[in-house]
């Protein structure tokens, strides 16, 4: 069965991200690159030095099966780059308290849209944008009533 994974691009703050992100799922980063340690074959020779320490890709296991992958951009891939762009991650916890906890952690000096609360669809949903700018979405389904 295919997996879902979120990949989150930055504009210079992806370790700060994932450090914070580390803090509220735990797990471990799997992999952790930087743009400097780029082979000079591979373009690491032209990458300007005050963006070689920028996350070239970084690899957060949170799951058996899920892992939030993430990048800074820069260069000729900053022009296109916007912060939340036309994405949210999705997150279902196993118990409203967990997802009370997720919300309360990620929404923390973020921007609520949508604060947690039963659904007509039988969710207990909230969503919101976190303080990096990254669009979420948190639910539990006690499995009593389906969408």
């Amino acid at each position: 069965m295919p997996s879902v994974n979120i990949y989150l691009t930055f504009d210079g703050n992806c370790e700060e991200a994932f450090n914070f992100y580390k803090s509220v799922f735990g797990g471990d980063f799997t992999f952790m690159g930087r743009f400097g340690d780029m082979p000079a074959d591979a373009g690491g020779n032209t990458i300007p030095n005050d963006q070689k320490n920028r996350v070239m890709h970084v690899s957060l296991s949170i799951g058996k099966e899920t892992v939030l992958m993430g990048s800074d951009t820069g260069g000729e891939w900053a022009a296109g780059f916007k912060e939340g762009n036309n994405f949210s991650v999705s997150v279902t916890a196993d118990s409203k308290d967990q997802a009370d906890q997720f919300f309360n952690q990620l929404s923390a000096d973020g921007k609520v849209t949508m604060p947690l609360s039963d659904t007509f669809w039988g969710d207990y949903f909230g969503s919101f944008t976190d303080k990096f700018g990254i669009n979420w979405m948190i639910s539990f389904n006690d499995g009593k009533t389906h969408t």
